[in-house]
């Protein structure tokens, strides 16, 4: 009996001082050190700033037809946001735990200002009537901003509440705390429900519209495998996230027709670091680490909310008849009007970039954390939407369960058109485009492990 008592002593979990990456919330452990179950409380807190370079490009006269397409700088993009992030992990079974999340976001701000060497008589956007000469301010949406040497152009409204609640559950095969030869190896998959008011521009009525979430459902699914090898505890994270389904309020709605890639972006990305551990007093469950990974996320084509959603939403209100409202029915004679939702589809890009943190764990349960985050995104067009889809035709010009005729067109008048496709922004020659964008994520981690 006491033989069998030592070996489930040996196999129990035990506290010692661990990186968020190789700890495992698990209940139903046997052994001396085993408690009834784990509970693990987080508390996150995030500064994030977002600067971009907004170009277009420009094929006016003199533009070489067999060059590449020329573009010219318009705009200067500046947004921050301020988040709090509480979470819980239970373990439910061994090695098997519940997970939740509920991001808040207490306060987020954008703005747009004219690009170096750019002026109101001479910004693309202007010229184009996307804005007007005076601007957009939230603040004062009358008036905007009078002066013709101040560079900023529009400023958005203020904006807090919640987008999506997380809910998932997370396994450990493999767990280093059982068997030290090897790694913590997590599988986990996470349901992101939509439960926040999505984010909307009023243009008549800015204060009536301070959401901040998409109205998207979605799924995200993601692996960790991390091992603690003397003085290091190297780790690499690999996660996939794609919509499921749109809410009725979300701006990510198909209108049927020729719209193709009417949903939002998917991501996938990776995350590979080490921690180097400077002091680790292993019987007080005491440790001071220095966290360093570099960070590649792959953005795919889809819609989204860019740089300029709000521009577009303001020159395609239906109330201030402007040169982006829509045509909610092709097949329509004359203008259906429909508002521009300022959502757009966005290119493929590359989101490359690193982290610093300064972990420490005070015991066994209180585990503190300070990160700084570097990130810079390739270049991409955000006015991407397709002129539609060129559908099968037949000889009766009726039938499209057939052969394709070879048109190779989207024809005007007919359902191959989307109706979410502008010329004046989404036509080759007419696009935006975002360079130079740099993202600084600033925090601080509270973790308690019960």
């Amino acid at each position: 009996m006491a033989g069998t008592w030592l070996a489930a002593g040996a196999l129990a979990p035990t506290r010692a001082a661990a990186g968020p990456d190789t700890e495992v919330a698990s209940s139903f452990d046997t052994g001396p050190d085993a408690d009834g179950f784990d509970l693990h409380v987080w508390l996150d807190y995030e500064f994030r700033l977002r600067t971009s370079h907004v170009m277009r490009e420009d094929v006016g006269a003199g533009a070489d037809p067999t060059g590449a397409i020329p573009v010219i700088d318009d705009l200067e993009y500046q947004s921050s946001q301020h988040r709090l992030v509480p979470r819980l992990e239970l373990g439910i079974f061994h090695d098997l735990a519940l997970t939740a999340a509920l991001p808040i976001v207490v306060l987020d701000a954008r703005s747009l200002e004219l690009a170096s060497g750019v002026d109101r008589g001479t910004s693309s956007t202007i010229e184009s009537g996307l804005l007007p000469t005076s601007g957009f301010d939230s603040d004062d949406p009358a008036t905007g901003f009078p002066d013709a040497s101040d560079p900023m152009i529009f400023r958005g409204v203020d904006r807090s509440g919640l987008d999506q609640l997380h809910l998932g559950v997370v396994w450990a095969p493999m767990n280093q705390q059982r068997d030290s030869t090897k790694p913590v190896w997590k599988l986990g998959a996470e349901l992101r429900l939509a439960i926040g008011a999505p984010a909307k521009f009023d243009a008549a009525d800015p204060e009536a519209e301070t959401g901040v979430g998409s109205g998207v459902h979605e799924v995200r699914l993601y692996t960790t495998m991390a091992k603690k090898v003397g003085w290091a505890e190297p780790y690499v994270q690999l996660w996939w996230q794609a919509p499921i389904k749109a809410k009725q309020a979300s701006l990510f709605q198909d209108p049927g027709f020729g719209a193709k890639s009417t949903g939002k972006q998917q991501q996938a990305g990776t995350r590979f670091g080490f921690e180097a551990i400077g002091v680790d007093k292993g019987d007080a469950a005491q440790r001071v680490s220095l966290d360093l990974s570099a960070k590649l996320v792959g953005h795919f084509e889809g819609r989204g909310y860019s740089e300029l959603w709000e521009v577009f939403a303001l020159a395609g209100d239906t109330e201030r008849g402007g040169p982006l409202v829509l045509d909610e029915s092709p097949t329509t004679a004359g203008l259906q009007a429909m508002s521009h939702p300022g959502i757009t589809n966005i290119e493929n890009y590359f989101e490359v970039g690193g982290r610093v943190a300064l972990r420490a764990d005070l015991g066994p349960m209180v585990h503190i954390a300070a990160l700084a985050e570097l990130t810079r995104e390739t270049r991409h067009s955000i006015s991407f939407t397709d002129a539609g889809t060129d559908l099968p035709t037949c000889d009766d010009g009726v039938t499209t369960d057939c052969e394709d005729s070879g048109n190779d067109v989207v024809n005007q008048g007919t359902e191959e058109v989307n109706p979410l496709h502008v010329p004046l922004t989404d036509l080759v020659g007419h696009r935006y485009l975002v360079d130079s964008a740099i993202n600084v994520v600033v925090g601080v981690q509270a973790r308690v492990l019960f």
